[in-house]
């Protein structure tokens, strides 16, 4: 795998031009209204009276119009088609992750208002604004990258910029089993919760690459289906022929023409979903959710953050009170709508995979509990306590097809 090297950095990085040489071409070629070409480069160089060679004037035009187009100096970290997450810390800390961890790239800005402008820029691309009255973003960039950033004095030590690359194409199944990340004996217990048609959530941490194997599964729905994606940042790019994609809208600056999650959920139950899904669970939309799949709508599902599947309950439980819904009544209806959590965890060694199903069941205290069905531990695989449910729920749903 091609690793980015000191060739791929931005000419004005690299010794011999300077970022005070650069921001005065910058300037004048700003004040005419100039693209910079390298003749016009070599004029405003002219202008500063400094005589550059061939190669150090088009070092200058590339490093300007890395600014301009695509996403600068980061442009090859993004293309590279195993980076996950590029992470900019400061001009010179720029970090990516490949699936095994951070590690830092010898990818470097001019200086801190290199990043700042590309930062703004990118804010631009996607429509929204950052400056110093709105100092940070949260947006999708056309081509699906997700991009957030926060300008200083908020981020202490200078801008901050992260972006979630995001690809072309789904991973199919075979494909995480491959990298690790669904263990061998792992996709036909998948494939069976999916042909039963069981709803279930998939948690785990940020970044344990909980989007990536939704997209996946739904994948292998069957080409009859309708799937119908309510998501706050459009990320889920199942390979399905009948998909609808809902994404939310953040009000304008005039504070009107928001749309939520909530939102979505309720139009998406009018748009005769054979499978309802809620790109992350993260509010009041949990209420609909679960109303829904308890009113015919099964085989729907999501993801939720959570340290593990035991927090999952008391995780929906909480968002559910910010639309009032009591604990009894969240829980009693959530017995009735969900039977599954996949869960997934990030080792100490950056890898993403599944590690433990559960299933779904009432406690003595009427209160709904996630019972281990299948554990993935070092030593390989395990039936555990739910495992006799789970195989039912299985049998159950297939036999009702």
């Amino acid at each position: 795998m091609r690793t980015v090297g000191p060739e791929d950095m931005p000419s004005a990085a690299r010794p011999g031009i300077g970022a005070g040489l650069l921001e005065a071409v910058r300037g004048r070629l700003a004040e005419a209204g100039a693209e910079p070409t390298p003749a016009r480069v070599a004029m405003a160089l002219r202008a500063e009276g400094r005589l550059l060679g061939d190669a150090e004037v088009l070092g200058v035009v590339s490093a300007l119009r890395s600014e301009m187009i695509g996403s600068g100096p980061l442009e090859p970290l993004i293309t590279a088609p195993d980076v996950t997450d590029v992470l900019v810390t400061a001009p010179d800390e720029v970090w990516v992750d490949r699936g095994a961890g951070l590690e830092r790239t010898p990818v470097r800005f001019a200086d801190e208002a290199a990043v700042r402008r590309l930062a703004q820029r990118l804010a631009s691309v996607a429509g929204r604004r950052l400056d110093d009255a709105r100092p940070w973003v949260d947006a999708r960039l056309p081509d699906g990258t997700r991009l957030h950033a926060v300008l200083p004095p908020v981020a202490v030590a200078g801008t901050c910029l992260s972006l979630r690359v995001l690809r072309p194409r789904a991973f199919t199944l075979a494909e995480l089993v491959a990298a690790g990340t669904v263990p061998p004996d792992g996709d036909r217990l998948l494939r069976a919760v999916l042909d039963a048609r069981l709803s279930f959530l998939i948690s785990g941490g940020t970044g344990s690459g909980k989007t990536t194997l939704l997209s996946s599964l739904l994948s292998l729905v069957g080409p009859s289906e309708r799937l119908v994606l309510a998501e706050d940042s459009a990320e889920l790019r199942p390979h399905h022929p009948h998909v609808v994609r809902l994404e939310t809208r953040p009000a304008n600056q005039e504070g009107a023409g928001r749309v939520t999650l909530r939102d979505l959920v309720r139009q998406a139950l009018r748009m005769r979903p054979d499978r309802l899904v809620v790109g992350e669970v993260r509010g009041a939309e949990v209420t609909d959710l679960l109303a829904a799949l308890n009113t015919g709508h099964e085989g729907g599902s999501g993801t939720v953050h959570a340290n593990a599947p035991c927090d999952v309950p008391a995780r929906l439980e909480a968002l559910g009170s910010t639309a009032g819904l009591d604990r009894a009544a969240l829980h009693s209806q959530l017995a009735a709508a969900l039977s599954v959590v996949l869960h997934l965890v990030r080792d100490r060694s950056g890898r993403r995979r599944l590690a433990q199903v559960d299933v779904l069941e009432r406690g003595r205290d009427g209160f709904v509990v996630t019972v281990p069905a299948a554990v993935w531990a070092p030593d390989g695989f395990q039936e555990a306590p739910g495992w006799a449910r789970l195989t039912k729920l299985c049998e159950r749903g297939r036999g009702a097809k």
